[in-house]
């Protein structure tokens, strides 16, 4: 048995006229991310956390914004993918702790249904994924409401 922890990062630009969608749930607000697929950044640093404790590449070495099968595809489709990937290693998830970074909207009232939409697709219960928010404090793009980031780490034990 081996034990693999991994790190996600990802950021993405608020923009007019898209949906916010974040950890799978649309969030009310006036814009959403920009990016190739919905631009879920959470889901997105969630995909590098685990394939980093795969010994993989990028969410964009297994999903490259140039394919024209990932335009505005839902990042769960693309955590699916991976997931299927991480169990064919006989790997499985034993913790993940993230953290959205965005000055607005508020986060808390939606964690409850991110760990709905994210625990059942990970494997884990509620206690095993950590979802926080935090504000940038006005400072850099995240501070002035221009961009949401995220970041999240995985602990994975592996056959």
């Amino acid at each position: 048995m081996k034990i693999k922890i991994g790190i996600g990062y990802d950021i993405h630009r608020l923009q007019e006229g898209k949906k916010l969608i974040l950890g799978g749930v649309q969030i009310p607000f006036p814009k959403g991310l920009a990016g190739h697929s919905d631009g879920d950044c959470l889901v997105h640093a969630i995909i590098d956390a685990l394939l980093g404790a795969a010994g993989e590449g990028d969410i964009g070495h297994f999903f490259p914004d140039t394919d024209p099968r990932y335009k505005d595809i839902q990042s769960t489709k693309l955590l699916e993918v991976v997931m299927t990937h991480i169990r064919k290693k006989k790997g499985s998830i034993h913790h993940i702790d993230c953290i959205i970074i965005a000055e607005a909207p508020k986060i808390g009232p939606h964690v409850a249904e991110m760990k709905q939409i994210l625990c059942p697709l990970l494997q884990v219960g509620p206690d095993d994924l950590g979802i926080k928010a935090k504000t940038n404090e006005g400072i850099g793009p995240v501070g002035q409401a221009e961009a949401i980031a995220a970041l999240a780490n995985a602990l994975l034990v592996w056959e």
